[in-house]
């Protein structure tokens, strides 16, 4: 006797998908979800955002609408305790890779694996892993001095800076790791410490921190091009560990990529220490 699976039914999420969305995203055990401004629910609408269905029951979602335009990063993948792994990536990476390679801009397809999981289905189907994000921490010690120079200006950032904010983000980045303009109006809605360094009325710098329960964590600082290696980072750092040490931090946190030395030496400059932390980050060229 012969036993034939009901039919599946791959499609675009869709509004009325969202609590099914949740349940999957809270209570399945294998849920990869982005470290982003916004939620895994908040990208619904923007493609490809895909659901596996199966007697209209949602068992499966995989998440990786490129921003900016260059960049997919996958913002989710979540399968039910139900479905294999495997027969949900498969399905849903198929459909979702014949999306993306009709959208002229995009290049590669990228992933931060927070789950060994996950990397080993990734690096199964064709992913590379070329750099690694490391996690740093400071605790409240080491050197917070007022020593910028002279010639700058640190102050508090307004809504009216996102545009040359996004300038300074786009120079001081490699595509992988831009941010759209998009995505810098809702870290500023979201930072609890953002600030901007200026010389002579021209923005060259900035931060955009968080709050967390026992400090905070940087989550982007960049300057630009040219005016790295004169100081800038340090005293954006330095004016944003003076506000949160005022503030009885206890911990501050930040991640950057391990090839990246000079961002490094920054933060160890200001007293972090290398958690131990690690992340692989995978890629997949389109084009």
């Amino acid at each position: 006797m012969t036993f034939f699976k009901p039919p599946v039914t791959i499609r675009l999420a869709q509004a009325q998908d969202r609590q099914d969305l949740a349940n999957l995203i809270h209570f399945e055990e294998h849920v990869h979800r982005h470290l982003d401004w916004r939620g895994p629910l908040d990208w619904i609408g923007f493609p490809p955002y895909l659901v596996y269905e199966q007697r209209k029951e949602l068992l499966a979602a995989l998440a990786c609408p490129p921003d900016p335009p260059t960049v997919a990063w996958i913002r989710l993948f979540a399968v039910s305790h139900g479905l294999a792994i495997e027969r949900a990536w498969d399905i849903l990476w198929s459909e979702a890779l014949e999306q993306l390679q009709t959208m002229p801009d995009t290049q590669s397809v990228t992933a931060l694996a927070l789950w060994p999981w996950f990397a080993q289905l990734l690096e199964k189907h064709g992913f590379s892993s070329e750099n690694q994000v490391v996690m740093l921490s400071w605790d409240g010690q080491g050197p917070v001095v007022e020593h910028r120079p002279s010639e700058l200006l640190i102050r508090p950032m307004n809504f009216d800076d996102i545009g040359s904010v996004y300038a300074v983000d786009l120079a001081a980045f490699s595509p992988t790791w831009q941010n759209s303009r998009s995505s810098l109006e809702l870290a500023f809605r979201q930072a609890a410490f953002a600030t901007v360094a200026e010389v002579g009325g021209q923005m060259i710098g900035y931060q955009i921190s968080t709050a967390t329960p026992v400090g905070g964590h940087l989550a982007r600082l960049a300057v630009s091009p040219s005016s790295q290696g004169k100081g800038v980072g340090f005293a954006l750092l330095n004016d944003l560990l003076t506000q949160l040490r005022r503030r009885s931090a206890r911990k501050v946190t930040v991640n950057t990529q391990k090839d990246n030395p000079a961002s490094l030496s920054l933060y160890q400059k200001a007293g972090f220490h290398l958690t131990g932390e690690t992340y692989p980050v995978f890629h997949y060229r389109l084009k």
